[in-house]
């Protein structure tokens, strides 16, 4: 159970580990200090941008750790997201940001969390799997670096079935680098999937309406990320959890007020989409469902029970106050860099908005900085900012209510079908192969042109093209499918059609010679294998008897196809008078063809009569047939028949 739960944790969460490229020949004490102030450094560097960030559930943190089992010393650190995904590749951004900031670092993709190579999964080199990944994928100077395979064109890199060391790895990626950057489609790939970033930080936030205590209103005013411990605690409260709602002792709801609190949109869709109804005794009464404020009212309720509930788990706080953070030896050299960088944008010390940004700093100092493993909890904090702050005016905090900027739209949280499906292409990495629909487009067109020219309405012809279209998709889809390479591990998808490919003559000449009979040896007849047995000492009856032998092979060969198709034939006949051979549809009775002779199956009509009936059957749900479909590129319009 404990390795499952280990195993389970560890799927939200990344680790990150930045090495030295060039490991210098120093003292481990010198390789200490050095890794250190590049914390620092790093830190500053990316410190507007994490300031302003809500993590789901860990914070970004960076931190020295000592060589130890073969693995150089670095630094590094661990942090787990949750079900915000967006925090993983925030990661990556600012991972990309800090090895192009500072080259002498090097970013090496850990063994357990391959979500790098899960992206570009469609460009990778054949070779380059979950097992021969191993220390192979790097982020350096801000872009991706693969190890390579030797290879006709190169010597260097490392066989597949070798797994290099971090060192040998850091070495050859020094060395080497332009061979060891990742193609330009797999480079497209990231930084498709970063795309939008830093913009994204705030466009991925949602600013909305709640009526919560005034306590919490003055908590998050100071500390905005601890809007996610709140969240996630009603999220994942239990019946225990909801004792300490019964009777609101931290946060009294008769204090409630009007406010406007941020949000990312993770945290948001969670409070929003949990049915919940209060307590009864706790005092928190919902206004019909027709008010105007029904929804501040109801997101208000549902925070103010995750703040209770944190601080119903942690002890009320000592009353001794802690050390202030100026009294840090690093706090001096982080305010320098944070200068260097220009964190403040020249404004004056003393100013509203230069302490405004010095608070920030201070906060986030506190917990990436100076972060002890006897850090205080969420709850502790939330109790500790209480006492800490100034009592708050009520009455002032109503009367700015009506001063509250306009909350955001949440619309985003309702997706159509069309916007699914537009989703689910862009994620598809666009596979389709646009020269195939292209000249089925054509077809079509002219099919389409028949159509008029025999008098069709407009609306008839367009319906049938699209229906034509799917259909000859479909069909050639499949063909190239069953055409494509398989093996152990999976079948392959079909290549372009515009890819060239080569034949062996001398191949293909033999498979066709042994196909039609040309070789005597391969003829299977038994009466060749008592050639050798008659009369060896008349050389003449033996040549005469040879020559009959070859002819009475040929015609042997020629009875077994007839006396093959016959059987055939028999077989079909008593397959036509089953449900199953009523089942296929057969190609339309030629003039010059007997009424009585058995038409061949149309294959195309049956294959794709046989996907639609299991589209139809997955009643819009994910099946094998949508599945197959849509890895080929396929894209079929909804189901509009009712019947």
């Amino acid at each position: 159970m404990e390795a499952l739960q280990r195993r389970m944790i560890e799927e939200d969460m990344v680790q990150y580990k930045l090495f030295l490229i060039q490991p210098s020949s120093s003292s481990s004490q010198k390789t200490e200090e050095r890794l250190t102030h590049l914390v620092e450094e790093i830190l500053a560097k990316v410190a507007p941008l994490l300031i302003q960030y809500i993590w789901q559930h860990q914070p970004f943190n960076l931190k020295y750790h000592p060589e130890k089992g073969g693995i150089p010393a670095h630094i590094g650190g661990s942090t787990q997201f949750g079900d915000n995904v967006e925090d993983e590749w925030f990661i990556v951004y600012l991972l990309l940001q800090i090895t192009e900031a500072f080259p002498e670092l090097a970013f090496a993709q850990n063994n357990k969390t391959k979500f790098l190579l899960i992206e570009a999964a469609d460009y990778l080199p054949k070779w380059l799997n979950p097992d021969t990944s191993e220390n192979r994928v790097f982020l350096y100077k801000g872009e991706l670096h693969i190890l390579p395979c030797p290879s006709k064109s190169t010597s260097v890199g490392f066989s597949k079935d070798v797994v290099p060391s971090v060192a040998q790895a850091l070495e050859l990626l020094y060395t080497h680098p332009e061979v060891c950057r990742a193609s330009s489609k797999i480079s497209l790939a990231l930084k498709k999937r970063l795309e939008g970033y830093p913009g994204k930080i705030k466009s991925g936030l949602h600013r909305a309406h709640c009526f919560i205590p005034a306590g919490i209103a003055t908590v998050l005013a100071q500390r905005p990320d601890l809007i996610a411990p709140a969240v996630s605690a009603f999220y994942l409260r239990d019946p225990v959890d909801l004792q300490a709602c019964r009777t609101f002792k931290t946060f009294p709801p008769d204090t409630r007020v009007l406010t406007l609190v941020t949000f990312t949109r993770c945290l948001y869709a969670q409070l929003q989409q949990q049915q919940f109804t209060p307590d009864r005794r706790s005092g928190f009464t919902l206004p019909s469902r027709s008010h105007s404020q029904y929804k501040a009212h109801e997101l208000g309720m549902k925070l103010a029970h995750g703040f209770e509930i944190l601080c119903s788990r942690c002890r009320l706080p000592s009353s001794e106050p802690n050390a202030p953070v100026s009294c840090n030896p690093q706090w001096k050299g982080f305010m320098e860099s944070l200068n260097r960088n220009g964190y403040f944008h020249g404004e004056l010390e003393g100013s509203a908005r230069y302490r405004e940004l010095t608070r920030s700093a201070e906060n986030f100092f506190k917990q990436s900085v100076a972060s002890k493993s006897s850090a205080l909890s969420p709850g502790e904090e939330v109790l500790q900012l209480l006492h800490s702050c100034e009592p708050f005016n009520l009455e002032e905090m109503k009367k700015n209510e009506s001063q509250l900027p306009q909350e955001d739209s949440d619309s985003w949280l309702d997706i159509t079908a069309q916007d699914l499906e537009r989703l689910l292409q862009e994620r598809s990495g666009g596979r389709a192969d646009v020269g195939s629909q292209n000249s089925s487009s054509t077809k079509q067109k002219q099919h389409v042109g028949d159509a008029e020219e025999r008098g069709k309405e407009t609306e008839d012809n367009i319906e049938e093209e699209e229906a034509g279209y799917s259909l000859v998709a479909i069909s050639q889809g499949m063909k190239n499918f069953l055409k494509a390479m398989s093996s152990h591990e999976g079948a392959e998808l079909p290549c372009s059609a515009t890819q060239p490919f080569t034949i062996d003559p001398d191949s293909m000449a033999n498979a066709l010679g042994r196909l039609l009979g040309g070789k005597d040896e391969e003829l299977d007849s038994d009466d060749l294998d008592d050639s050798d047995d008659d009369n060896d000492d008349e050389e003449e009856e033996v040549e005469e008897k040879e020559d009959g032998f070859c002819g009475q092979a040929a015609m042997k060969g020629t009875e077994t196809l007839d006396s093959l198709k016959r059987y055939m034939d028999q077989m079909d006949e008593e397959l036509m008078k089953t449900n199953v051979g009523q089942s296929f549809k057969r190609t339309v009775n030629s003039r010059n063809t007997p009424s009585f002779e058995i038409q061949p199956l149309d294959v195309d009509v049956n294959l794709v009569t046989n996907l639609l009936e299991s589209l139809s059957c997955q009643a819009g749900l994910a099946g094998p047939a949508s599945n197959l479909l849509q890895s080929l590129g396929i894209h079929l319009p909804p189901n509009s028949d009712p019947a």
